[in-house]
């Protein structure tokens, strides 16, 4: 790609992702809505890989350039304290200006609890997402019904939707309903409410994907103009991912081989002290290290080696599984063309 067309991709960066990492930086921070739509004629699914420590960016980085892949990074707890979605946003810009990274990246945040009793307080947490620069608000709406979440995803999601960015909803609760019928309900009610949902997220099925299942979450999707997104919460490997592709997911995240990475490289006190608590909060090992890494010791200098050289493989596997090899050159030329206007 040559500097003039990649200083076309740069000028359709969100202007918080501009005003966050500075005019003179060279990273495409983009919107996945933007990439999606660039890839729409290509099979394959954008990867969202968690960073569950911050000695796995070089590593991750390293595998996007080595792949040509677009960059899906998540920060999965970003409203834990006030200074966490900067902090993120730094580490990040640290690594890219040191690896001079020039591949597509998106920034996602999330899932993010919704619930009617806290939604002043979950606005301004996403407004501070948004100052902080990421490109994808993803919203947890599991705990509710279809009745709830439709307004409270309208009284949260306007930091989003002011500055043009992307909005992921989850399915809500099913209360018996199947699946579709539910996505349905809630995206048409959302469409009354002027709220546009770019994704829509589900989770997996586990070793045997309903494909049908899947299928019908696709197309009820697309018909709000919408794709789907699924993760795999559980899943030790990446086996299942290109089933989920075949059906038509756009955007995959399989987040416990990172977090096993991660959680291998502390000490044995501070893993069973990890595991422990993820036995009484119910929250995976690997997502709580994230939540938990600065109030750790430091990892040393060999095992901050050993996470950014596994996380490496893993991420190389994992875009290879779900068809995101040799896309971030393609997607870039799409847009430096202007074909995605």
């Amino acid at each position: 790609m040559t500097v003039r067309e990649l200083d076309k991709v740069l000028a359709l960066r969100p202007t918080n992702a501009v005003a966050r990492l500075g005019a003179a930086s060279r990273l495409p921070l983009l919107d996945p809505r933007d990439l999606v739509r660039a890839l729409a004629d290509s099979p394959g699914a954008l990867a969202s890989i968690p960073v569950v420590s911050r000695a796995a960016l070089p590593g991750l980085l390293r595998a996007a350039r080595t792949e040509d892949a677009i960059l899906g990074l998540v920060c999965q707890h970003p409203l834990a304290d006030r200074s966490a979605p900067e902090r993120f946003i730094e580490a990040l810009r640290w690594a890219t200006a040191v690896a001079a990274h020039e591949r597509p990246v998106f920034l996602e945040a999330g899932p993010l609890r919704v619930s009617r009793e806290e939604e002043a307080s979950l606005r301004d947490g996403i407004y501070r997402l948004v100052d902080a620069g990421f490109t994808l608000v993803s919203l947890d709406l599991t705990r509710l019904s279809v009745e709830d979440a439709i307004p409270a995803v309208a009284a949260v999601s306007g930091p989003v939707l002011e500055r043009e960015l992307s909005l992921e909803v989850s399915l809500p609760a099913l209360e018996g309903a199947p699946a579709h019928e539910v996505a349905r309900a809630l995206l048409e009610g959302l469409s009354h409410a002027g709220v546009p949902v770019r994704f829509l997220r589900a989770a997996g099925q586990g070793e045997e994907p309903d494909v049908e299942l899947v299928r019908a979450l696709v197309d009820c999707a697309a018909a709000y103009g919408a794709s789907l997104s699924l993760e795999e919460p559980h899943a030790a490997s990446f086996r299942t991912l290109p089933a989920y592709v075949a059906a038509g997911v756009r955007k995959l995240s399989a987040p416990a081989p990172f977090g096993r990475v991660a959680l291998n490289a502390h000490a044995a006190d501070e893993r069973l002290a990890i595991a422990e608590r993820s036995l009484s909060t119910g929250v995976p090992a690997g997502e709580l290290l994230g939540l938990l890494e600065e109030r750790l010791p430091a990892l040393p200098p060999a095992a901050r080696e050993r996470v950014e050289a596994l996380s490496f493989s893993e991420a190389v596997e994992l875009f290879s599984r779900v068809g995101a090899s040799r896309a971030g050159r393609r997607a870039m030329a799409f847009l430096a063309q202007g074909a995605g206007d």
